[in-house]
């Protein structure tokens, strides 16, 4: 009996672990850092790859909003609490564009090898978050404006290259998705702070640089 109160706590104590972990950075985002954020659509628990939405072809499994919509998502303290309190397992989603961070995000093989080469020329970056197959640099929010002049003016933009602004979304850590585990790149430095995130020129100009000049073909995923 003993042997079973215990496992019992320990699995308990697993799942309240997880649940606070999730919560507390659900909180961190959106009421120390003013990033709206809402929950995502938990993976299908029949088939991990695919997705709880109604779409049996959806791309991004577990990384979206669905209910509620992006347009909920919020820096409110009860709101966020209500949400990871009643779906403690569900992704975090971040609503990029507006006051929060916007993101580029490019394939994992392609994005390792493109922040290598911008830590060589010294460049300051940001957060950096990694899912399993691409990877999203943070940055400053930008207009539609402003990104269309950017990528006119440029000669050539890979076609992997994605950019995440208003009306966009990306998941954040500790996030479980259909595709894996969403992590940390390149953490924000602890504190209560919103983080630092460069403008979205610099951002392009040097992953374009970069990747141009290491030679990588970033295939269109």
């Amino acid at each position: 009996m003993r042997e079973i109160l215990g496992r019992r706590r320990r699995l308990l104590s697993r799942r309240n672990n997880g649940r606070s972990e999730m919560l507390s950075a659900a909180l961190t985002f959106a009421t120390d850092w003013q990033w709206p954020v809402l929950p995502g659509v938990a993976p299908d628990p029949q088939g991990r790859a695919r997705c709880g939405c109604p779409d049996p072809e959806c791309t991004v499994p577990g990384a979206h909003p669905f209910d509620p919509g992006l347009l909920a998502a919020t820096t409110d303290e009860r709101m966020v609490r209500w949400w990871w309190t009643n779906r403690a397992s569900a992704p975090i989603v971040l609503a990029t564009g507006g006051t929060a961070p916007c993101a580029v995000s490019l394939p994992a093989l392609a994005a390792a090898r493109a922040l290598d080469a911008l830590d060589r020329t010294g460049m300051r970056l940001g957060p950096v978050v990694a899912a399993p197959t691409r990877w999203a640099i943070l940055v400053a929010p930008y207009s539609m404006e402003q990104l269309g002049e950017l990528l006119y003016a440029k000669d050539f933009v890979p076609g992997s290259l994605r950019f995440h602004g208003e009306g966009g979304y990306i998941a954040l850590p500790p996030s479980e998705t259909g595709q894996g585990q969403i992590r940390w790149e390149r953490a924000p430095l602890p504190g209560s702070a919103a983080p630092w995130v460069p403008d979205v020129e610099a951002v392009v100009d040097a992953v374009v640089e970069a990747l141009t000049r290491t030679g990588v073909s970033a295939p269109e995923l």
